[in-house]
């Protein structure tokens, strides 16, 4: 899952993003309004966690012009202001969610879990591919019945791939939801992780789930010839 962000208190921006790093997110950031609609215009995320006292560009102006040519992209607002008037009016510009600060981590992790689901797998949290399980809610993976030991990335691999089943994913996409915006498009890196996932996808399962289509990328399901 790739998150944004937005918080212009630095020491909670900074607790927020290697809170939600340590779970596998890919997660950029940044602490104004006016760079957040720069990375809103170029890059695509699954969630974004937006203040509303922002500088140069406050947090509603941000909401309203992402929502001008975005509906889809899930915003959960995070904000001092709690009256229920402030809530309302941040739900009606086209919010999906309203946390009060100050808040939990945990309640964070939560409302984020909620609302990611929510777009991905509906009323599922248990993905599965043959033999292969994975828990969307503690973002384990299982081969029948015993836990995998796996990477950060390797798990947000997994788990898009899974999501994702049926299609191919090609690597760009999964640099965007998976990889934070500091990789660098030409890096090794995501054949590495790719390459160590399906070699312990393929101990555990006996073969390898994860097929290449050329061109066209990473499908996942179906056991190989």
């Amino acid at each position: 899952m790739h998150l944004l962000v937005i918080e212009d208190e630095r020491a909670l921006c900074e607790t927020i993003v290697r809170s939600l790093r340590r779970l596998a997110y890919s997660v950029d950031f940044c602490y104004d309004g006016e760079t957040a609609l720069e990375l809103l215009g170029v890059e695509r995320y699954d969630l974004v966690l937006l203040d509303l006292n922002l500088p140069k560009k406050d947090g509603m102006t941000v909401l309203r012009t992402l929502r001008q040519t975005d509906r889809e992209t899930k915003v959960l607002i995070l904000s001092a202001r709690g009256e229920v008037e402030d809530k309302v009016e941040g739900l009606d510009a086209g919010a999906n969610d309203y946390l009060a600060k100050p808040f939990h981590l945990a309640e964070l992790e939560a409302r984020i879990r909620s609302l990611t689901l929510r777009q991905f797998t509906q009323q599922d949290v248990l993905l599965t591919c043959s033999g292969l399980t994975f828990d969307t809610r503690s973002r384990t993976a299982a081969v029948n019945g015993q836990t995998l030991t796996l990477t950060r990335k390797e798990t947000g691999i997994l788990e898009y791939l899974m999501v994702h089943q049926g299609r191919p994913v090609s690597q760009e996409e999964l640099m965007d939801h998976v990889w934070d915006n500091s990789v660098d498009s030409f890096s090794n890196s995501i054949r590495v992780h790719i390459s160590a996932l399906r070699k312990k996808l393929r101990a555990a399962l006996g073969y390898d789930p994860i097929r290449n289509r050329i061109g066209e990328g990473y499908l996942m399901g179906g056991e190989e010839a």
